[in-house]
C-alpha cells in the first residue's frame, strides 16, 4: 500500500535558518507500538531548534530531518500499545521522535500529554519545553517554596513567563526582567510584583534595594553568560540560582558565594526523570484548569515562513511570549 505524503519544512545541511529550512512533500510517518501521529496544528519554537539546525549542540540529528520539537494538534492515530490516549485526543508533545514543522508527526506516548479544553491548540504548542523548564527549575532543583522571593532574568520570554505564573501561582514574591516597557508590562500583568528594565544602568541596585538590601532566594537565569556574576552579588543567604541558558563564557568571583554559602546549579530538561516527567504533566494539567497557566503567543508564523520564524526566535531582542508555526 503507498504511504500518504505531508507538507513539511526539511533541514538537508546545517546552516543558518534561512539558508539551510526548505518546505517540501515527504511521506508521512506510521506510528509504533508506543507511538502517537499528531495532526500538528501549532509547534512552537524554541532557540535550542535553531541551534539543531545550524549543527551547534551536543547531539545532532542524522539529515536531512524535520525540526522542532514541540508542538499541540489531535490525534490521528496510536500504535498498538498504547493505552492512555485515543482517536480525536486534544494533546501537547515534547521532544517528538519527528519534527513538528510538518502536518504530522510521531511522538512517543510517554512526552505526550492531555491538553485541556481551557487552552486553544494554539495555546499547547507553547507549552513543552517553556514551561517544563520552569516547572522543573523551580519545583524539582530549588524546590521553591511559597513566600520565597524568586528573581526570573529574561521573564518576557516563553521560559520567563511560564516561571513567571508557576511561580505566582506557588505564592513566591516574582521580580522579573525584561528590555522594554511592553516587556516590562507583561511580565508584571502575568504576576511579577516588580519588575525592572535589564537595560538600565543600575538596575541591580534597583533589585537589591527591593528586597531591603537581603537579597533573592531563588534565580532563574536565562542568559548566564552575561548575568552570572551578578547573581551572586544578588542571591540572599544561601541563595540559589539555576541555570538555564547561557552561550558563552562569563568571569565570577566565587567569593561572592562563600561568606553567603549560595549555589549555582545547571539544568538541563533533558535529564528529566520519568517521575518528573509525571509530576510536570500533573502540575501543568491542573494549572490549566486552575486558569493561572495562560501562555502567550507573541507571533504565529506559516509553514513557509519557518525558516524566519527559526531566524527570528535568536535575532530578535525584547521577546513577548512564544513563537509558533501553523502548518
Amino acid at each position: 500500500m503507498a504511504g500518504r505524503f505531508m507538507r513539511a519544512v526539511q533541514v538537508a545541511k546545517f546552516g543558518t535558518p534561512l539558508d539551510v529550512m526548505h518546505l517540501t512533500t515527504v511521506l508521512q510517518p506510521k506510528p509504533g507500538s508506543l507511538q502517537v501521529l499528531i495532526k500538528i496544528t501549532a509547534s512552537g519554537v524554541n532557540p535550542v531548534d535553531t541551534y539543531l539546525v545550524e549543527g551547534k549542540y551536543a547531539t545532532l540529528p542524522s539529515l536531512p530531518f524535520v525540526p522542532g520539537k514541540d508542538g499541540a494538534g489531535v490525534v490521528e492515530e496510536i500504535g498498538k500499545d498504547v493505552t492512555n490516549f485515543k482517536v480525536g485526543d486534544h494533546v501537547y508533545c515534547t521532544f517528538t521522535d519527528t519534527g513538528t514543522c510538518a502536518e504530522y508527526a510521531l511522538a512517543n506516548s510517554l512526552r505526550t500529554f492531555r491538553l485541556s479544553s481551557k487552552l486553544t491548540l494554539e495555546e499547547g504548542a507553547a507549552l513543552g519545553v517553556p514551561y517544563a523548564t520552569a516547572y522543573r527549575a523551580l519545583i524539582h532543583k530549588v524546590h521553591a517554596e511559597k513566600g520565597q522571593t524568586v528573581l526570573v532574568h529574561g521573564a518576557s520570554g516563553s521560559v520567563g513567563l511560564a516561571a513567571v505564573q508557576i511561580a505566582h501561582a506557588k505564592g513566591l514574591k516574582v521580580l522579573g526582567t525584561a528590555g522594554t516597557t511592553e516587556g516590562l508590562d507583561l511580565v508584571k500583568k502575568n504576576g511579577a510584583t516588580h519588575v525592572f528594565n535589564h537595560r538600565k544602568a543600575g538596575y541591580i541596585d534597583e533589585i537589591l534595594a527591593s528586597t531591603g538590601g537581603c537579597g533573592v532566594d531563588i534565580i532563574l537565569e536565562m542568559v548566564s553568560h552575561v548575568n552570572l556574576n551578578n547573581d551572586l552579588i544578588l542571591m540572599n543567604a544561601r541563595g540559589k540560582t539555576v541555570i538555564i541558558g547561557g552561550c558563552g563564557d562569563i568571569t565570577v568571583t566565587p567569593r561572592l558565594m562563600m561568606g553567603k554559602e549560595s549555589s549555582v546549579t545547571g539544568m538541563a530538561l533533558a535529564n528529566a526523570t520519568e517521575a518528573e516527567w509525571t509530576d510536570i504533566s500533573a502540575a501543568l494539567l491542573n494549572g490549566m484548569e486552575a486558569d493561572w497557566l495562560k501562555p502567550v503567543i507573541q507571533k504565529q508564523y506559516e509553514l513557509d515562513g519557518a525558516a524566519q520564524a527559526y531566524h527570528d526566535v535568536m535575532q530578535t531582542t525584547g521577546h513577548l511570549g512564544k513563537l509558533i508555526i501553523k502548518p
